[in-house]
């Protein structure tokens, strides 16, 4: 419903504004004028989710800007600590069928405002490495 997950990371990216059709760049200015700060252009969504299979990448319910990338998905690993590796770069290509740009942002988020349930996440440290670099 909607599109609560149990645990998310956002990765923010600053996709150019003058790549984005004229619609969606008019939306993007409504939100900042109505909320007073700008709102990033382009987003990959990691996520538990408990209703699509790992791997799924779809997009957002509210966006076409945002993808979500389901990384765990069930309730099996429910209170274990998981590492998540991935390739930022692949899957952005994946999401949106061309070269990133910049990140500028990273966000953790527990969701469950539609749903009204409530669940417990715990997040470690993320860390950006080489993709060539072993994870330590």
């Amino acid at each position: 419903k909607g599109d609560d997950y149990a645990a998310r990371v956002y990765v923010l990216f600053d996709y150019p504004l003058e790549k984005l059709s004229l619609f969606t760049r008019m939306k993007l200015k409504a939100v900042e004028l109505a909320f007073g700060t700008k709102i990033p252009t382009a987003a990959l969504n990691y996520v538990w989710d408990n209703q699509h299979t790992v791997g799924t990448l779809r997009p957002n319910v509210y966006t076409d800007r945002a993808r979500m990338i389901v990384v765990e998905s069930g309730a099996t690993k429910a209170g274990t600590w998981q590492i998540e590796t991935r390739d930022l770069a692949a899957d952005f290509r994946a999401a949106f069928n061309e070269e990133p740009p910049a990140i500028v942002g990273v966000a953790l988020a527990t969701d469950t405002d539609n749903t009204g349930e409530t669940t417990t996440a715990w997040y470690g440290d993320v860390e950006f490495l080489p993709r060539d670099s072993a994870l330590q």
